[in-house]
């Protein structure tokens, strides 16, 4: 028996009897610190784990012996005495000599353009929408690991309002206690499909309207993994609420948790799938008030508790500021893909809970399908719980033009309730992008905006957008 195959038999040993642990260590307890491959030992029964040490022979000379184990390095000019311990490690050592920690720089721009057609009545109610170009978003991060089992993003946003802003900045800390993994930061909150989907690879410009009541990017700390082979996703989280664009937080209340589940029912490959969802969020406002409001699926959609009004596009539904204890929202997901074809749905109930008493509801929902003309399918992310990008099967300039796809969506978001006559706002949107390549992408939209206010008769306005995308 070589010392590599004594030394993990022995300290599976080690791991599943604490008499055994009692015995090695009592002299020096403190060499169990720090080693967390005792996690990882599996028990075996004892009576496959004592041979003779008389038996053993050395393949090293002792003191140059060592386990395989990770990070577990064994003494073996204690096997004569018939015990054996931990090599303290040095700390900020890489034993394994894998570079740590490691860098990356990655990130993408959004340059759109957009333009107007109201009708009177709504350009009386909203305010002039004017025809606008400008970069929605242009976004430089940093990622990597600092060691094998824990990574890190650091990103921020040189377009969005308050630039340049926090975006995604946090550490993770994998397979955390078997529990799960183990995310610090700030970063988009579980909940909700549509939001989860990275902004990169969206088959429209922006979000759905009901994106208005996610919590979104907060600083907190979540936990989350999957189960059953990937089919299922759970994610818990807890933050401070409401965070600004510069990762702030504070007061004496402000708290919000968020929880997603997901189940991929159906997995037949070459891209046909059933996913079904739920998803929960509970927040208290620092300001103790809560102002919903968007515009059209163009520009900034966006839980907003401020009086901000440097926005691009005029908010068509809002709220109003309403002193409030408590915000809380359920959803249900449900999508589906068959090669080229994909449907994604989700629907939003909301509660705001007034200082005053009373409860005021808000609802709102959303449908989309997608068909690649040129045979392409939205690949589905097992860990994230969302459908990813397009990839052409032949890039443009190499024998071919890339990929094409047609997409369509209604949304619906409605703020009336009691005394709030925030408005209704429902969207029609055509969409057509271009994929030149895995990286690079021209979309256009047709958003056709209907809005009712109990103030004011209905209202129209057609909205023409396009947007060139290149990430890295």
């Amino acid at each position: 028996m070589t010392i590599n195959n004594f030394a993990r038999r022995l300290a599976s040993a080690a791991a599943a009897t604490g008499l055994l642990l009692t015995t090695a260590f009592a002299q020096d307890p403190a060499l169990l610190q720090g080693h967390s491959a005792y996690a990882d030992l599996a028990a075996q029964p004892i009576s496959e784990l004592n041979p003779p040490v008389d038996d053993l022979t050395l393949s090293e000379p002792p003191e140059v012996a060592a386990g395989a184990l990770d990070g577990v390095v064994f003494d073996a000019s204690l096997l004569e005495a018939g015990c054996w311990r931990c090599v303290p490690c040095t700390p900020g050592a890489d034993p394994a000599g894998k570079g740590f920690p490691t860098v990356a720089v990655t990130g993408f721009f959004q340059a759109d353009a957009i333009w107007f057609a109201q009708d009177a009545t709504n350009r009386a109610v909203v305010g002039d929408a004017q025809d606008l170009a400008d970069f929605r978003r242009a976004r430089l991060a940093a990622k990597g690991a600092a060691a094998e089992n824990v990574t890190y993003l650091m990103e921020y946003d040189f377009a969005f309002p308050g630039r340049p802003s926090f975006m995604d900045v946090w550490v993770d800390f994998a397979d955390l206690a078997d529990v799960g993994n183990l995310r610090v930061g700030q970063f988009r909150q579980p909940f909700g499909m549509d939001a989860l989907t990275s902004v990169r690879e969206m088959m429209f410009l922006e979000r759905s309207l009901p994106f208005a009541l996610v919590p979104f990017r907060q600083i907190g700390a979540s936990l989350y993994d999957t189960a059953y082979d990937e089919r299922m996703t759970w994610a818990i989280a807890g933050y401070r609420f409401p965070t600004d664009v510069f990762g702030n937080a504070s007061g004496d209340s402000g708290y919000g948790m968020s929880t997603r589940e997901t189940v991929l029912l159906y997995d037949g490959g070459c891209g046909r799938t059933v996913h079904v969802g739920a998803g929960y969020t509970y927040n208290e406002p620092s300001t103790n008030a809560a102002r919903i409001r968007t515009g059209p699926e163009v520009g900034a959609t966006q839980l907003d508790f401020s009086n901000a009004t440097n926005f691009p596009v005029p908010f068509f539904v809002d709220s109003g500021a309403i002193a409030a204890d408590s915000y809380q929202v359920y959803n249900l997901e449900l999508a589906g893909s068959r090669g080229a074809w994909l449907f994604q749905s989700e629907y939003f109930g909301a509660k705001v809970d007034p200082i005053a008493g009373g409860g005021v509801n808000f609802d709102g929902a959303y449908a989309q399908v997608a068909y690649a003309l040129t045979g392409e399918n939205h690949a589905y992310s097992k860990a994230q719980g969302v459908y990813t990008r397009i990839v052409p099967h032949k890039n443009y300039g190499d024998c071919g033009l890339g990929a094409f796809e047609v997409a369509g969506r209604w949304s619906y978001l409605d703020l009336d309730d009691g005394a709030v006559n925030g408005g209704t706002i429902t969207d029609y949107t055509l969409g057509l992008n271009w994929y030149l390549n895995r990286y690079t992408k021209f979309q256009f939209n047709y958003i056709h905006a209907n809005l009712d206010r109990p103030t004011a008769v209905s209202s129209d306005a057609d909205v023409f957008a396009m947007r060139a995308q290149l990430d890295f």
